[in-house]
């Protein structure tokens, strides 16, 4: 390797131009992908080691942290984090018997059931959000470019 490269410099790989065979929205959208990913995928062990729940647990979690006070149907998670209703409930399972949700029958509908966050899980999270979000916050600095930066601008403009 050149003394002037570095593992993460890629401006002389042709798919990082955006000028190949993709359209240019989807190529912003692999390159939002492959940095968020990284990302994920360092918030991964730093979700295991403080809240000793899977990634998709905490996902979990974190839909039903950002609606404080209510409890959410198993059928909307599943649309909201596009889960298959199988796989949920196993991951709820797992949760209820960490302590850190309850599940309920909906009032009216056998069939339903709602999904809500215990104190338990809310002292959790609320103790470890600032390593959650420093974790999140470095790692997008580190794997958002310039690329990944004008890639996303041109996906949402008024962002």
């Amino acid at each position: 390797m050149a003394a002037d490269s570095t593992p993460s410099d890629h401006s002389d790989c042709p798919s990082s131009t955006g000028d190949g065979l993709l359209p240019a929205e989807l190529h912003a959208w692999m390159l939002m992908l492959a940095a968020t990913g990284a990302v994920e995928q360092e918030l991964r062990s730093v979700v295991k080691e403080r809240l000793d729940v899977s990634h998709d647990e905490f996902l979990i979690l974190c839909l039903l942290a950002g609606h404080p006070g209510e409890a959410l149907r198993m059928t909307r998670i599943a649309e909201l984090l596009g889960r298959p209703k199988t796989r949920l409930t196993y991951q709820i399972a797992c949760l209820q018997h960490a302590g850190l949700v309850t599940r309920q029958s909906v009032c009216g509908d056998k069939r339903g059931v709602e999904v809500a966050l215990t104190e338990k899980a809310r002292a959790l999270l609320k103790d470890a959000s600032a390593t959650l979000a420093t974790t999140v916050k470095e790692g997008l600095a580190r794997f958002m470019g310039p690329a990944q930066c004008e890639a996303m601008r041109a996906l949402m403009p008024e962002a």
